[in-house]
């Protein structure tokens, strides 16, 4: 029956069925699993954001004990309070030999370095204690009588300690009486102080009072109890949410490092502890865990109700949509961005006599057309082609023209007239390595020797001669180059740099294993700023502008200088590099170094 019922249905009243069937029974199933994994997320999340709340205080307190320990190091390490400590005077030396002035400035200078250590941050009380019996402090006598610390039974244990050791004492009652009333108790921190022997020849003790450990656990974002405690499980300082019977209960049951969930008198409670590296002692944090996961619990639900939202109003839009649109036109509407893409040779299965196979049927009449076009497109320049070639082949064959310019050339010797036999076998050697195209490197000697006759041909139509000039070493000579790569820098120095005007033009070439190195200088007017960053914007163009068009110079070989860069890059790959450095009214120079491998310089 329900079959029946089905096949009764239109076509798009099969989709909707089908989209709807299809959204609603995935997004039930969605929710029912997404309700039990949350309940793990939150708990994971609680966890987290627990873990870095009690890291970050521990970090608090790791910085105040840090500080406290930079002040006994301080004591320790300074070259001029080991001096003092080490060496005292006797009061009774002291007036003997007339050394009274020197025990006040020693003094007073240990008074100034502990004033300036405690000023730094917030107070902390200092005492040093000498086994001559002296001492220091930056706090009044009648405060608290430094020597009463011999008394305390820590006291004993500082003889024992090896190095840099340091033992940490808290709780302990405030010593310093101004303090007592709003800080009954104090952390303290004591070393002894030895000398390069290891001999102790006195102690120092850094204490600080409680409110400043209290100040840290009562952070702004802290809304449940946090404690420390010491290594014997003794407090050192609470906040504002301590509760002992609490705190009591799980710190048995805590290791050095734990997070975990506990239940305390029926209730859930979010229990972290984290020790702290310097001291070994413990923080404990102890929150509720209907109060851990309440803000994360809260954005859990607001998330699931945008979810639930959005999939009824995403539902209705879909259900309207398809009633306006079909999968056959979607179909269209893909083979139509195929097409965009260049993929001519997909057509539409769609049939019918509606609309969309109407539509279907044009396009693919459309798409035969298109076809034939380029076929056509594409036989006209095959021909256009092969008329070309013909009228090359027609040309004037280079080899007749170089036999009778050589022709020529012996006429004129013949008649005495050197120089233009020589203007003349010049012109036949740049034609020849110019349409030569099967030359694609060749020896820099060649190089050197067709630039040579370049010249002899620019002096012949200028007033003014060029004098060329070369210091190239004899390494260089075989070293195969991509042709006529100097030309087009030769021709810019002649045209641009002297300026149709007499001067020279200097070629250096040398080869240091692997980099051979051409520079190609003139003395003519030089380049400005401007235009010289107008020279090597154009060499990061690689010789070809926006428009897809070769940058060629107007020279005689149509060559550039962007061109001459990206052959020699083409050649010799990314290691080849090419510098313009200009001085006005000085001149110009163009450096080329190229990356030659040893077995292949041909030297």
């Amino acid at each position: 029956m329900l079959k029946e019922l089905v096949s009764s249905l239109s076509f798009r009243d099969k989709v909707l069925l089908i989209a709807i069937t299809c959204l609603i029974l995935p997004a039930i199933s969605t929710f029912t699993v997404y309700n039990y994994l949350t309940k793990d997320a939150v708990k994971e999340q609680a966890i987290s954001s627990a873990q870095n709340e009690l890291k970050l205080t521990n970090e608090y307190l790791k910085k105040e004990f840090e500080d406290m320990l930079y002040t006994l190091n301080f004591i320790q390490l300074d070259t001029e309070l080991n001096t003092i400590f080490k060496y005292p005077s006797s009061y009774s030396s002291a007036f003997e030999n007339g050394t009274e002035y020197e025990e006040f400035i020693n003094d007073q200078k240990v008074q100034q370095k502990l004033d300036t250590i405690t000023l730094l941050d917030q107070k902390a009380y200092v005492t040093i204690l000498l086994n001559s019996g002296k001492f220091y402090t930056n706090y009044s006598f009648h405060e608290f009588n430094p020597l009463n610390l011999k008394n305390e039974s820590w006291f004993k244990i500082l003889s024992r300690l090896k190095g840099y050791q340091s033992i940490w004492i808290a709780p302990q009652p405030t010593m310093i009486a101004s303090e007592r009333k709003n800080n009954p108790f104090q952390l303290s921190v004591a070393r002894p102080l030895r000398d390069s022997n290891q001999g102790v020849y006195g102690y120092a003790v850094v204490t600080v009072m409680e409110n400043r450990i209290i100040d840290i656990l009562n952070s702004e974002n802290t809304d449940h109890s946090m404690v420390l405690l010491n290594e014997r499980n003794e407090l050192i300082a609470k906040n504002h949410y301590f509760d002992w019977e609490l705190t009591d209960a799980v710190t048995e049951k805590l290791g050095r490092n734990t997070s975990d969930v506990m239940t305390i008198k029926s209730e859930k409670y979010l229990i972290n502890s984290r020790e702290l590296s310097i001291t070994g002692w413990k923080l404990i944090s102890l929150n509720p865990y209907d109060n851990a996961i309440s803000k994360i619990n809260a954005i859990f639900k607001r998330v699931f109700l945008v979810q639930a939202i959005a999939f009824v109003l995403f539902l209705f839009l879909l259900v309207y949509l398809l009633r306006k649109i079909l999968n056959r036109l979607v179909d269209l509407k893909n083979l139509a961005q195929k097409v965009q893409k260049g993929d001519l040779s997909v057509r539409s299965a769609a049939q019918g006599n509606d609309e969309i196979a109407t539509l279907s049927t044009s396009f693919n009449l459309m798409l035969d057309k298109v076809n034939e076009v380029i076929e056509e497109n594409t036989l006209t320049q095959t021909r256009k082609r092969q008329a070309e070639l013909a009228m090359l082949q027609a040309q004037i064959n280079p080899h007749f023209l170089f036999n009778v310019l050589n022709s020529i050339r012996m006429k004129v010797m013949m008649k005495g007239d050197y120089d233009s036999a020589g203007m003349i076998s010049s012109l036949s050697k740049l034609l020849r390595i110019t349409i030569d195209k099967h030359k694609g490197l060749i020896p820099f000697h060649e190089e050197l020797a067709i630039n040579k006759d370049y010249i002899r041909l620019m002096n012949m139509r200028k007033r003014h001669e060029i004098e060329l000039k070369m210091e190239v070493s004899i390494e260089t000579s075989n070293i195969k180059l991509p042709r006529l790569v100097l030309q087009p820098i030769i021709e810019n120095a002649i045209i641009h740099g002297l300026n149709e005007q007499e001067g020279h033009i200097l070629i250096r070439a040398n080869y240091t294993h692997p980099n051979f190195t051409i520079e190609i200088e003139d003395n003519g007017t030089g380049m400005n700023n401007e235009q010289l960053n107008r020279v090597q914007e154009s060499l990061s163009n690689t010789g070809v502008d926006s428009s897809g068009k070769s940058e060629q110079s107007k020279g005689f070989s149509s060559i550039g200088l962007s061109n001459v860069y990206e052959r020699m890059a083409l050649t010799f790959g990314e290691g080849f590099l090419m510098q313009v450095h200009s001085v006005p009214k000085k001149g110009t120079k163009v450096s080329m170094f190229i990356p030659i491998e040893k077995e292949e310089n041909h030297v």
